[in-house]
């Protein structure tokens, strides 16, 4: 079979019918490669170096690049922040009292802060404490405190503990206190997430309030108690 993409007379006439396809040009190796490297040199050396590398090749930049360096630089540094920001916490830190107006009060602009005023002699305060460990690593950009209540008030009463206070800003945003504010003292991890969800300290994935099958249950117990009841006094009367 003869080659279409031969150089022939006959294969030209073919080609102006429309029967051959167009001759296929061999590709230039040498402008292949002159092409890439010119699509290399569109990318600035700055863009792929470290904020460190940035510093010490300053000097072999145009004035047009150090504008751009400059723009590229605060960019990476905003992100170095917001990522150092996200990554400061992750854990339930001990304060004493003499620490809460600086960590607690006077934390960051911004910052949420939750602590948890505790007594070991009170078994709910060592669920909280357990419960608040967890979240503290599941939620890092969020500052998680406890501290004995004797260091920071004085001759506070054990029915008023578990106590959580959640502060944003110097204001207290949100507490909870005592057994039944915390959750019962058979609380769940998920339960006390959604808790400080709802008052904005953390940010959930929960979808609904993981109680609220269980008071659904109640409501219906007690409903069916009642019908019961009527009924019972109907066939009595």
């Amino acid at each position: 079979m003869q080659d279409p993409n031969e150089d022939t007379e006959w294969n030209e006439i073919l080609r102006n019918f429309g029967i051959l396809p167009p001759k296929e040009e061999p590709k230039d190796e040498i402008e292949e490669m002159v092409l890439r490297l010119q699509e290399e040199a569109m990318v600035k050396p700055y863009e792929k170096m470290t904020l460190a590398q940035l510093k010490e090749a300053e000097d072999e930049f145009d004035e047009e690049d150090i504008k751009a360096i400059e723009i590229y630089r605060e960019k990476r540094l905003q992100e170095w922040k917001a990522l150092t920001k996200k990554q400061k916490f992750g854990e339930l830190r001990e304060i004493s009292g003499n620490q809460y107006v600086n960590e607690v009060t006077n934390a960051e602009k911004d910052l949420w802060v939750i602590i948890h005023l505790y007594r070991s002699s009170v078994p709910m305060c060592l669920v909280v404490n357990q419960h608040l460990s967890v979240l503290a690593r599941k939620f890092p950009e969020t500052k998680f405190v406890k501290a004995i209540v004797n260091s920071c008030i004085e001759h506070y009463h054990d029915n008023c503990l578990p106590t959580i206070f959640v502060y944003k800003n110097g204001q207290i945003e949100g507490k909870f206190i005592g057994v039944i504010e915390c959750g019962g003292i058979n609380l769940k991890l998920e339960e006390l997430e959604w808790k400080l969800s709802q008052v904005g300290a953390i940010q959930t994935d929960l979808e609904e309030n993981p109680k609220k099958g269980i008071a659904d249950m109640m409501v219906s117990s007690i409903r069916n108690v009642s019908i019961y009841d009527s009924d019972s006094s109907g066939s009595d009367a």
